[in-house]
């Protein structure tokens, strides 16, 4: 919208003629009487930002008393003449309590298609999260205080992810109150997904719901809903907090992925690389691990100081070498080292770094760093479930299985749908593994089987453990499923990927057990 000198109006592929007082659009005139020509005039003057009630009746009939009536019949007829009406609102919205306001990107100068996004602030700049004010509906005085402090902790949890940039609290409650739409709100933070909630009381029982919307369609791309007792408030949003903000951090990135994926070539940048080749390593076979690395190369190229793409490199080397048919030299694992050392150096408050190194570490055969290295990733980041993992996978292969257990545990209740949960189950069966209980043992491999993605190795532990169990029909009527994950799986290829196994009877204990299931 601009004014020229002709005293014509412009927005859209409409114009306000003031010389003539007419409303035309693409050149044909527009019915329109006097009255609601001013209104439109002044909504379009203010397009984008709300114009109160009172704002409209002093300018529009000033020194006049009107009532609520004559201004919404006004308001019906404007919407009528810009092609917009009281269910749509797609050009003019209804602000409640407050007022009235032009949509810009309704009015927007040049009606033309939009061409294809290109990826100018993402070679290597996070997604904009905005945490919005939460509902609390029949709220007593206790819902706001619990609302509101859970929303500033989530806000604080979210902000440890360092992929992600989180608008600041002040900036979005502000506008989250304003009674804006929500596209609005989310075009003017400049945000690309919205973090929306309620929270209800019924005695001392908890209900939170939780919503993640992309800015760009206004679609839901993941709800969640958690229940609670409420004994102490502090120990209610630490909890919740914490779990929102890995759940969020999961789904967030899932959405990023599946956005990734619908670009053209030519509109990649280094965050969209990065995120096709994490989609890539997440099919755990190993083309998709090798595309992986492809993509992180370019990501790194496009954006060399991006941290991720190296941290994501350094561990698909390493799964390379242990999950598939890699290379195992020193060579090899060397430049993982090198790799998840120089992300640690361009980012050393990420969480995700330190994890990547931790699990090279591991897979070197340094378990003390590699347990150490990972207690720092949780301490930058308490809700990075794969940090738990890792730190649980690190303690059982330093003989310390029962105190492995809790980081497991932690783990899949941050991110129960995780891409990697069935690790989280699998590499816990080796825990009940080494402490004797064949029975938990069996009962997480089997669950760590069922999850779609899968990695084969998770099937050559349920047929171990069940024919440590004694489960020996079971454990050979397993074996097929294994054969068509891997086939010519076999003893001397679990031997030679397993290389890193610091016990040798955790490894004989292993092997003993595919060799009673017959696998030669």
């Amino acid at each position: 919208m601009r004014d020229n000198p002709a005293g014509v109006l412009r927005f859209g592929p409409f114009e306000l003629d003031f010389d003539r007082f007419e409303l035309r659009r693409e050149g044909a005139p527009v019915a329109l009487e006097p009255r609601t020509f001013d209104l439109v005039a002044l909504l379009v003057r203010n397009r984008g930002h709300t114009v109160t009630r009172d704002q409209i009746f002093r300018e529009v009939w000033p020194g006049r008393f009107v009532s609520d009536a004559a201004l919404s019949s006004q308001i019906r007829s404007a919407r009528k003449a810009l092609g917009d009406d009281g269910t749509r609102q797609t050009v003019i919205a209804t602000v409640h309590g407050r007022g009235f306001r032009l949509r810009s990107r309704a009015v927007a100068p040049d009606p033309s298609p939009e061409p294809t996004p290109t990826p100018d602030r993402r070679e290597n700049t996070a997604p904009r999260v905005a945490v919005l004010p939460w509902a609390v509906p029949g709220d007593d005085g206790r819902g706001g205080v619990i609302a509101g402090g859970l929303t500033e902790d989530l806000i604080n949890a979210l902000s440890r992810n360092r992929w992600m940039h989180v608008v600041t609290r002040n900036a979005a409650f502000a506008l989250g109150r304003s009674g804006e739409p929500l596209d609005e709100i989310l075009q003017r933070l400049g945000a690309d997904y919205a973090i929306t909630g309620s929270l209800r009381l019924a005695g001392d029982r908890v209900r939170v719901a939780i919503r993640l919307t992309k800015a760009q369609s206004l679609r839901c791309v993941w709800s969640e809903r958690f229940d609670r007792r409420l004994r102490d408030i502090f120990d209610l949003q630490d909890e919740l907090s914490g779990l929102l903000a890995a759940r969020i951090a999961n789904q967030l990135g899932i959405s990023e992925q599946n956005r990734a994926t619908r670009l053209r070539p030519s509109n990649l940048g280094a965050w969209e690389l990065y995120q096709l080749g994490t989609a890539e390593f997440y099919r755990f076979t190993s083309d998709g691990n090798l595309r992986c690395q492809d993509l992180m190369r370019q990501s790194i190229k496009r954006a060399p100081d991006f941290a991720e793409p190296y941290a994501r490199l350094a561990y698909a080397m390493v799964l390379e070498s242990v999950y598939f048919e890699g290379p195992t030299d020193a060579a090899h694992l060397d430049e993982a080292l090198r790799l998840a050392e120089r992300a640690v150096a361009k980012d050393d408050q990420e969480a995700n770094t330190f994890f990547a190194l931790g699990r090279v570490q591991l897979v070197r055969g340094e378990y003390a760093q590699a347990i150490d290295t990972l207690n720092i990733a949780l301490g930058l980041n308490a809700y990075h479930a794969l940090s738990h993992c890792g730190l649980g996978d690190s303690l059982v292969s330093d003989n310390r299985p029962a105190a492995a257990i809790p980081s497991f545990e932690h783990a899949l209740a941050l991110s129960p749908h995780d891409p990697f949960r069935w690790a989280f189950m699998s590499y816990r069966s080796l825990a009940h593994m080494f402490l004797g209980d064949h029975a938990a043992a069996v009962h997480w491999a089997r669950n760590a089987t069922l999850v779609p993605n899968a990695h084969y190795w998770a099937r050559a532990k349920l047929v171990s453990w069940l024919a440590h169990a004694g489960r020996l029909e079971e454990a050979r009527a397993s074996v097929p499923a294994l054969m068509r994950a891997r086939p010519g799986f076999s003893k001397a290829f679990a031997r030679s990927r397993l290389f890193y196994v610091r016990e040798p009877e955790h490894l004989e204990l292993f092997l003993d057990g595919l060799h009673r299931a017959g696998i030669p």
